[in-house]
């Protein structure tokens, strides 16, 4: 499998990262090691996870996928050959969130220890915390990466401006800069990161790691109806329920019918086929499932498969 550089870091990663946000939630520990495996023997070396995976599945307690993805580094000895992102930040119980130097510095300790690691090769803040300023939080990132805790460090759901002016900052005090940027991001969702953060990343040089690839599912095609609907947990999939959500799986159908593939291929494809992305992110709770994923890998679509979606999916 290809692999691209991640932002500025000497990193090379996959251009599909697998997401780490169902294991301990919605599959088990098991299951998420049979999957693990599957998705690495496949070419995929890049993981992401958080802290706070999955807080609202266990009464606000979170740690339950980086524990699990611990105990398959320790059980498959794969720590050198994979990239693993885990990110700080978000609430972990009362008075357990933000950016300050006190707050990530037990919380990088407690991320190792579940990681059953002694480094965390990206690092990234996983909200903006605009009640600490932003050369305190990156100082510390700074003294992480001297005590080689953290390879390097990444944003996530930061605006156009508070991204920039981190940046900025970084460069201003010879600080350690984001390296790269988790936006939401797919073909329905397309507005608030093309029309600004785009701009910052590419001239940032900054890699994009995007989230909800799927829509939440929605992109897979599989919901379709109200009927379809009422069978997932997934009832944010009803924003998508729309003219222009249908008319871009209409698109979606179009082109995965002349590649012999699926919508949720197409999708994932199209992300990857997207110059400022790096690597989309994805999860699977099947082998099934995960076989998409792995194959939208394969799938180059070509220019006029891309302006079909592009026009399905215009904003």
């Amino acid at each position: 499998m290809e692999k691209r550089k991640l932002g500025t870091t000497d990193m090379m990663v996959s251009p599909l990262c697998f997401g780490g946000n169902v294991f301990g939630w919605t599959i088990n520990e098991q299951q998420s090691h049979k999957l693990l495996d599957a998705v690495t023997d496949a070419g995929v070396n890049f993981i992401d996870t958080a802290d706070v995976y999955s807080t609202w599945a266990h009464g606000s307690e979170g740690g339950q996928s980086e524990t699990i993805i611990g105990n398959w580094l320790k059980k498959s000895s794969k720590r050198d050959s994979v990239i693993i992102a885990t990110k700080v930040g978000k609430e972990m119980g009362p008075g357990k969130k933000g950016l300050s130097k006190a707050y990530i510095i037990k919380a990088v300790e407690d991320s190792l220890k579940r990681l059953q690691t002694d480094y965390i090769d990206l690092y990234q803040s996983h909200d903006d915390d605009r009640d600490t300023p932003f050369e305190e939080t990156l100082s510390t990132f700074g003294d992480l990466i001297k005590q080689g805790k953290v390879r390097a460090i990444g944003a996530s759901n930061y605006n156009a401006q508070r991204l920039q002016e981190s940046l900025e900052v970084s460069r201003a005090n010879n600080l350690p800069a984001y390296q790269t940027l988790q936006p939401l991001y797919n073909l329905y969702d397309r507005e608030a990161y093309e029309k600004e953060l785009e701009a910052v990343c590419v001239e940032n040089g900054l890699g994009v790691l995007n989230f909800y690839a799927l829509a939440s599912g929605f992109l897979t095609g599989k919901y379709r109806t109200q009927e379809d609907l009422a069978t997932t947990r997934r009832q944010s999939n009803k924003k998508y329920f729309n003219e222009r959500g249908f008319k871009i799986l209409k698109g979606l159908d179009d082109v995965a019918a002349q590649y012999n593939a699926n919508p949720a291929q197409v999708a994932i494809a199209w992300l990857i086929a997207r110059p400022s992305v790096t690597a989309p992110i994805a999860s699977a709770t099947s082998i099934e499932q995960l076989q998409d994923l792995i194959k939208a890998t394969e799938l180059k679509l070509d220019y006029n498969a891309i302006g079909i979606i592009n026009k399905a999916s215009s904003w």
